[in-house]
């Protein structure tokens, strides 16, 4: 794989996955991801936020890296949101069933934790996650049928035995995604990162060629096939750097900062 890419001079766009990308999770940015991000925002370039996050979560990373004016793709594309100064207007949702979706992952995982995304603030759960695992507030309630009483962009299932849930979601026409063995994050079927990135190219008009993205784990795979010139973590999966047309440094190396740079190149 190449180390480098080559743009028109024209307004570009780069995709950015926040954490293990941009972030390492539960800490900020470095000076030098900062410092990146701001080069590229000076020379007129187009940073958009691609995240597994609830927007809730995304918001901070946004503010932290001086985003003020800014695209979020949230919640792996479910949740489109354009954030100016600090306020911010969701401009696509799509929900998920989370009715049967809910009722698949108990009646294969009884006792499984689940999560159903209030968008901007925080989850309804059946029963609380630990400290650190969900970004916003938690609500408990008191019956599952609370869980898809309002409409939700994203389910996220956590357990031991979690991973097990994505054939039998996948086979109900929903996109489920493993995160970890024990995480599963659940949208609308046909639903992704790209799919929203394809519409926020659109609106800022954008050609295809000039579109960058990086990312490191699964849900970023057909972001970084969206986009003409894909960057890997050089940490991610096999699977993911496949994907993806060049590799950058680690986390550790501030391997996002040398993406962004990429575009000033």
């Amino acid at each position: 794989m190449t180390t480098h890419a080559s743009f028109s001079t024209a307004p570009r766009l780069i995709a950015c996955d926040i954490d293990g990308t941009l972030v390492r999770t539960g800490c900020p940015a470095t000076d030098a991801v900062v410092a990146a991000s701001a080069a590229v925002r000076a020379a007129g370039h187009h940073i958009v936020l691609a995240t597994g996050r609830g927007l809730v979560g995304a918001l901070p990373v946004a503010l932290q890296l001086g985003l003020d004016d800014v695209w979020i793709a949230s919640s792996n594309g479910a949740v489109t949101a354009h954030l100016v100064g600090y306020r911010y207007q969701v401009t696509e949702q799509h929900d998920v069933d989370a009715e049967a979706a809910i009722r698949v992952a108990v009646a294969a995982t009884p006792g499984v934790r689940i999560a159903a995304e209030v968008v901007g603030a925080g989850y309804r759960v059946n029963i609380p996650f630990p400290d650190g695992q969900l970004n916003g507030q938690q609500h408990s309630v008191t019956g599952l049928e609370q869980l898809w009483a309002r409409p939700t962009p994203r389910l996220a299932f956590y357990g031991p035995d979690a991973y097990r849930l994505v054939w039998p979601l996948q086979a109900l026409g929903l996109t489920a995604i493993r995160t970890r063995s024990d995480w599963v994050d659940v949208t609308a079927g046909g639903i992704s990162k790209a799919s929203a990135l394809e519409k926020v190219r659109t609106e800022l008009g954008v050609e295809p060629g000039d579109t960058s993205a990086v990312g490191d784990s699964e849900n970023d795979v057909e972001m970084l096939r969206w986009a003409a010139h894909g960057w890997a973590m050089a940490h991610a999966p096999a699977f993911v750097i496949a994907a993806a047309d060049h590799v950058t440094g680690t986390i550790d190396d501030d391997g996002a900062a040398r993406a962004l740079l990429s575009l000033l190149g």
